[in-house]
């Protein structure tokens, strides 16, 4: 499996409570990605909430894009990466 950075803007901010209805808001975004083999790993967010810089694995940009639009995610860019970390020469 491939693995991408995805970008994305909210200008409103993204809300994404800490209670229940957050939880359930994850669950469907983990849900609807899983119809397109692709999977949620983690992401991080700016201080004022407005981008987001999300780490995903999958198949192809075209099925993050197909996710994206299941769930109602903004995709402003998808870039294929890999781990590099500085341990990786020890």
């Amino acid at each position: 499996m491939t693995r991408y950075l995805v970008e994305r803007t909210f200008g409103d901010g993204l809300a994404i409570p800490t209670d229940d209805d957050g939880a359930k808001a994850c669950r469907n975004v983990v849900d609807g990605n899983a119809t397109h083999g692709v999977t949620w790993v983690h992401s991080y967010v700016n201080p004022n909430r407005t981008a987001t810089y999300c780490i995903y694995d999958g198949p192809s940009p075209e099925a993050i894009r197909m996710a994206a639009q299941t769930t109602g995610l903004p995709v402003d860019r998808i870039t294929e990466v890999s781990v590099l970390d500085p341990y990786f020469y020890h």
